[in-house]
């Protein structure tokens, strides 16, 4: 037996090695599961909606981000969704598929669910609104190959003209066409999704399959017309989004 030898072959360096990859790698798992959980957690119960218990050590502390652009959001906190889910369980059952109790576009439930993310717009890096109308940003315009969707008409998935395309809304960042900006014959103006429009050049049209006349009439607003929120994007895309599944002939 040789100096550090244990067993036959066993040493100390085997005997070392092994204890760091097991301590590492458990300690990276038990990490990795405590960090994931800043969000989201402590899970609710589907049907009473109380808290289930998470152990001592199954939260990690609450750490401080600083945000790029000024404020801090410590995770994780008591922040809770308060919002009530209209539908109903199909079954007494955790996890039971949600029945809508209304107009589940507006109720933004399933598919057109959303995220209650901050109430401000998202910015650039040099702090400038990032998301913003052509018409208030001479900096940037359409290029001439492509057709300009300004002035088509805007055909529901019903068929029906609601309105036309009064300007479309910009990505700073990115260089891209986010929303069309929409004029219904209403005379209320909602921002539809880019890739929810389909334009007809031949005929300037521009086709939404993912809502109908009516549910134009009921689209989200922004509260600003030169700028548009974290919040009301979620909501906008949420509401469009669904609209893929309960509009009948988007499918």
């Amino acid at each position: 037996m040789y100096v550090g030898e244990l067993v036959g072959n066993f040493d100390v360096a085997t005997l070392v090695t092994a204890i760091f990859f097991v301590s590492f790698f458990l300690g990276l798992i038990v990490y990795l599961r405590m960090e994931d959980r800043r969000e989201g957690y402590p899970l609710e119960d589907d049907l009473s909606g109380k808290l289930e218990a998470m152990g001592p050590h199954a939260m990690s502390p609450p750490k401080t981000f600083h945000l790029l652009h000024g404020g801090a959001n410590s995770v994780p906190n008591d922040a809770r969704d308060t919002r009530v889910i209209k539908a109903k369980p199909t079954a007494r059952w955790a996890g039971s598929p949600l029945e809508p109790t209304g107009d589940p576009m507006v109720d933004a439930v399933g598919p057109a669910a959303f995220a209650e993310r901050a109430a401000t717009p998202d910015l650039t890096l040099e702090g400038n609104l990032r998301i913003v109308p052509l018409a208030k940003n001479s900096d940037f315009w359409l290029s001439s190959c492509d057709p300009d969707p300004r002035g088509m008409q805007v055909i529901a998935a019903d068929d029906v003209v609601v309105g036309s395309v009064a300007d479309v809304w910009v990505d700073k960042s990115e260089c891209l066409v986010r929303y069309y900006e929409v004029a219904l014959t209403s005379g209320k103006r909602v921002l539809v999704p880019f890739t929810r429009g389909q334009i007809v050049a031949s005929t300037r049209t521009i086709y939404v399959a993912a809502a109908d006349s009516a549910h134009f009439t009921s689209a989200p607003t922004i509260a600003k017309s030169d700028q548009i929120t974290l919040r009301e994007e979620d909501r906008v895309m949420g509401y469009f989004a669904g609209g893929l599944m309960y509009t009948k002939k988007a499918w």
